[in-house]
């Protein structure tokens, strides 16, 4: 899973964080699809559930803010979309707290990070760009 500059929105610290959450992912789901016993790639997933409970806090807090620095007309439903996420997420915890990190859920974790990281950034963020660009502005 790698990071790809269609992905890039024009906003560095945008950008960056998106470039990072490709970046872990991308760990994430090589220790998973890795020959190592389960048991050993435990440790990457835990790390990988904190990572991103934490991160993606930090980054939408970050997104958002540069949305309303720019007016961006479509921010509520951005903000709708990062509330489910976070929701999703937790949904995660709760499943991995009450049913342990088994190979199924774990895979299917990776699946829904994976899809939703390359739906979100390559689409939905890309519009963020897109509204600048079609003010005239341009992108920091």
């Amino acid at each position: 899973m790698m990071w790809k500059d269609k992905y890039k929105v024009g906003v560095p610290l945008i950008d960056e964080q998106h470039q990072e959450l490709f970046k872990r992912l991308s760990e994430f789901l090589q220790i998973v699809q890795s020959k190592v016993i389960w048991e050993e790639k435990i440790e990457k997933v835990k790390e990988t559930m904190i990572f991103m409970q934490e991160y993606v806090i930090v980054h939408f807090d970050a997104e958002e803010e540069y949305q309303e620095k720019i007016n961006y007309p479509g921010i509520e439903k951005h903000k709708e979309i990062h509330a489910k996420f976070k929701e999703e997420i937790n949904h995660y915890v709760t499943l991995f707290e009450e049913d342990g990190f088994t190979e199924e859920i774990v895979q299917e974790f990776g699946a829904k990070l994976m899809t939703w990281l390359i739906m979100h950034v390559g689409k939905m963020d890309q519009q963020i760009g897109e509204y600048v660009r079609s003010q005239g502005g341009s992108i920091e």
